[in-house]
């Protein structure tokens, strides 16, 4: 009945995702390569988690 009161993982994931991604992009732009791209990586990683959740949910 009150499933809208429990959180969402796939929008928190979603929202870590975002930013990760533009602090990499900060990086990038301030020319800490490595930085950027160990923050892009962790990106991917939870990239990968979203997917696999989707995946669970769809089934």
């Amino acid at each position: 009945m009150f499933g809208f009161l429990k959180p969402d993982p796939l929008k928190k994931l979603h929202k870590q995702y975002d930013e990760k991604l533009e602090a990499a992009m900060k990086c990038q732009r301030n020319g800490d390569i490595r930085q950027y791209s160990i923050l892009t990586e962790e990106a991917d990683a939870l990239y990968q988690r979203i997917q696999t959740l989707q995946a669970e949910q769809q089934d």
